[in-house]
């Protein structure tokens, strides 16, 4: 564990991922520690910085001197980041974690640059079962002599709170593993921290974000288990409504542990969001910084494929690209060729070559019909299935694309069929413009070649 000392107070993390990478902030929620991220450091440390902390109060961290509130765990942790790093960084936080980094893209915009939520809390109202027969026990816990007796009674209880508490916890086929579960507990029961239990139960009861999610910036996954018995879905339902810009996902066969209980279509959705390296190969994922998979997402916003497309599914969809740059004149793809691969025009353009039937595709006067300026997509016949029937060369500044390839983009569209059928909209419309405008290109010529005939009628 690494040790921070933050305005006079000891912070804990677990840190894995290069050095050098961007910061990737873990918070985890309420009786917890660090150990709720363990399934998904492994993937996250592969391109980030991961610091997952263990708040104050929780794990190895010490309290801190004043009352718990939601507010005072965002600052220390803002002033944590700029600690360890200048740049934005991405937080993740699962639970009342989720309501603290909500509250530091509130109160800090400027250093958060994307959201991953995994069951997050945000009116601050728990389960009816949480409310009936966890906090009576959590109230009681802020005095010595009652959490010395509660503490004391535990090991006598196991089997009734764990009746109690699997529900609460987890879904019914949930596929959590026994050593996990048993860690989980261990760390939710925790000796003497029983005050800070107590104090962050009510700080989640006094940090409703109700009415404040549509002022949120930062792109945002939002990850949460159909049948979570702690945050209720009611909280998703708030979600929905007051933030349409945030990608919610619900999760069949999880509970409140969607990173434990189902834990590859969890690392599945950061994978997409995120940009990163692919474990199963079924998502592949290009080599771009997540500052670069922005910047592409961002100059989506004006291109054919991706107007009508969130700032969260832009970025799902540039982190399954990868980037190439050509010099003036190159070949970037030959015609009557089976074609894959779907271009966007970063910079630069793309010529379109016609090449004859029959002829060869190394063109001694070659018969340019189009060009592909910035924003604009090409490709596009071929990737519904063919061969191509123009050939394409950088421009005479060259050209710099994001290539999507047929197979990734199938993938992606079956794990997010929502992002799919906009996509291929898109797709459909810029073909439907093209058409329009070689149908009017083809009249106006047709009408001038009509001309040039009735002037020379008239002139013989």
């Amino acid at each position: 564990m690494t040790k921070h000392i933050i305005n006079g107070q000891r912070i804990y993390a677990r840190e894995e991922g290069p050095k050098t990478g961007q910061v990737a902030l873990l918070i985890h929620g309420w009786s917890s520690s660090w150990y709720a991220f363990s399934p998904l450091i492994p993937l996250l440390s592969k391109r980030f910085r991961c610091i997952a902390v263990d708040l104050p109060g929780y794990g190895n961290s010490p309290p801190l001197p004043t009352r718990v509130s939601i507010e005072a765990y965002a600052d220390i942790l803002f002033d944590l980041l700029c600690e360890v790093t200048d740049n934005p960084a991405v937080v993740i936080g699962h639970s009342m974690g989720g309501m603290i980094a909500l509250t530091m893209a509130l109160r800090h915009r400027v250093q958060i640059e994307r959201l991953v939520l995994l069951c997050p809390t945000v009116s601050g109202h728990l389960s009816t079962s949480i409310n009936l027969f966890v906090s009576p026990i959590t109230m009681l816990e802020r005095y010595p002599l009652a959490n010395w007796m509660v503490s004391a009674m535990e090991p006598y209880m196991l089997s009734v709170t764990d009746r109690l508490m699997r529900p609460v916890s987890f879904a019914e086929r949930t596929a959590i593993s026994e050593d996990d579960y048993i860690r989980l507990r261990s760390d939710a029961r925790r000796p003497g921290q029983g005050r800070v239990r107590a104090e962050c139960y009510w700080a989640m009861r006094e940090g409703d974000l109700r009415g404040k999610l549509a002022e949120i910036e930062p792109p945002s996954l939002v990850l949460w288990g159909a049948e979570d018995n702690t945050v209720p879905l009611r909280d998703a339902g708030v979600v929905a409504d007051e933030w349409p810009s945030a990608d919610l996902r619900i999760i069949p066969k999880a509970g409140h542990w969607p990173q434990f209980e189902t834990p590859e279509i969890t690392r599945r959705y950061l994978t997409g969001f995120l940009g990163l390296p692919s474990e199963s190969g079924r998502l592949k994922t290009g080599d771009a910084a997540p500052e670069e998979i922005e910047e592409l997402a961002q100059m989506m916003q004006h291109s054919e494929i991706g107007s009508s497309l969130s700032q969260a599914q832009r970025i799902r969809l540039a982190s399954q690209g990868v980037m190439r740059e050509y010099p003036p004149g190159a070949v970037v793809a030959r015609a009557n060729e089976p074609g894959e691969e779907l271009f966007i025009v970063k910079e630069g353009s793309l010529d379109v070559l016609l090449v004859p039937e029959g002829s060869s595709q190394r063109l001694e006067e070659p018969h340019q019909i189009g060009s592909i300026p910035p924003g604009q997509i090409t490709g596009e016949l071929a990737l519904l299935g063919g061969a191509r029937t123009a050939a394409l060369h950088a421009g005479s500044e060259g050209a710099i694309l994001l290539v999507l390839h047929r197979d990734d983009l199938r993938a992606l569209f079956e794990d997010d069929p929502a992002l799919g059928n906009k996509v291929l909209l898109n797709i459909a419309s810029a073909l439907a413009l093209r058409l329009r405008l070689t149908n009017w290109q083809k009249q106006m010529a047709v009408q001038a070649l009509q001309r040039s005939q009735q002037e020379l009628e008239v002139s013989a």
